[in-house]
């Protein structure tokens, strides 16, 4: 008996090709994939959307870039923090919906802290650009960084400030430092003033930028994972505002990414996005 031939199905080979490409190039745009795989970029978007919808891709708000989602990686290595931005991503995306402004999701490094993920290009502002992927936040002179260090517990606070403590810093300027951050926890998010003196990198930028910002932590099992943040040009709101707005939907999203966050590293399923 002649073995009968059975045709593949084209469509669901090219689907596949897609997520291999997506999955060996671990980050990669639509046009990339479109020189990679010479498929038109309208058959892609529908092939992505399906992926997407299947739980095997997401897209990147920050550049647009197309990822494998984490759970299809073989012998995962992944960095926690591409874990977070992967979470964070639709809530963030939600948030650009309920306020005027946008934001950044941002890590703790040993000396800075750095932006993985951003909502900013879904804003159709120059004054709203924010990030990349990529940047290095301080610490000590942006919202973002104050709002992880009042947040983390003791021991992890006194090490990152004694690794950006200046050889010649006065006791007065410390103290002044534990007071910022003791006001932050005390009222619940972090803003860039007041100005500190100690020369930590971000400095000038946020002298000169002409932005104002505030932040909070995102908290996962009692701990920080991270911070997002909300920045507005000085000019277009007082602090007050802004923050009497805006404020009550930044600590919903931070804490409903802090609950998927950990509901995922407990091997658990969040339906709340």
């Amino acid at each position: 008996m002649l073995e009968r031939k059975v045709k593949t199905v084209r469509a669901l080979e090219r689907g596949l090709d897609v997520l291999l490409e997506v999955q060996a190039r671990r980050a990669v745009s639509l046009h990339e994939l479109h020189q990679a795989l010479a498929l038109p970029k309208a058959t892609l978007l529908r092939m992505l959307l399906t992926l997407g919808r299947k739980g095997l891709v997401w897209q990147r708000l920050a550049d647009g870039a197309y990822l494998p989602h984490l759970g299809t990686i073989a012998h995962n290595a992944a960095a926690p923090v591409e874990q977070i931005a992967q979470i964070a991503s639709p809530y963030m995306k939600a948030l650009s919906t309920k306020v005027a402004w946008p934001s950044v999701l941002a890590a703790p490094r040993l000396d800075h802290m750095e932006i993985v993920e951003t909502n900013s290009p879904l804003f159709r502002l120059d004054s709203a650009t924010l990030g990349p992927v990529g940047v290095k936040l301080s610490y000590i002179h942006t919202a973002t960084g104050r709002a992880y260090l009042a947040a983390c517990d003791e021991s992890e606070r006194e090490a990152i400030i004694a690794r950006l403590r200046p050889k010649d810093a006065s006791q007065g300027s410390e103290d002044d430092l534990r007071a910022i951050l003791r006001e932050t926890r005390e009222r619940g998010y972090a803003a860039r003033e007041p100005l500190h003196p100690w020369p930590d990198r971000s400095k000038q930028l946020v002298l000169r930028d002409g932005r104002r910002s505030m932040a909070v932590a995102i908290m996962a099992r009692g701990s920080p994972v991270g911070t997002i943040n909300l920045t507005w040009p000085a000019k277009r709101g007082t602090d007050e505002a802004v923050m009497l707005r805006h404020l009550e939907a930044l600590q919903q999203t931070a804490r409903a990414i802090g609950h998927a966050v950990a509901v995922q590293s407990a091997g658990g399923t969040d339906h709340s996005s």
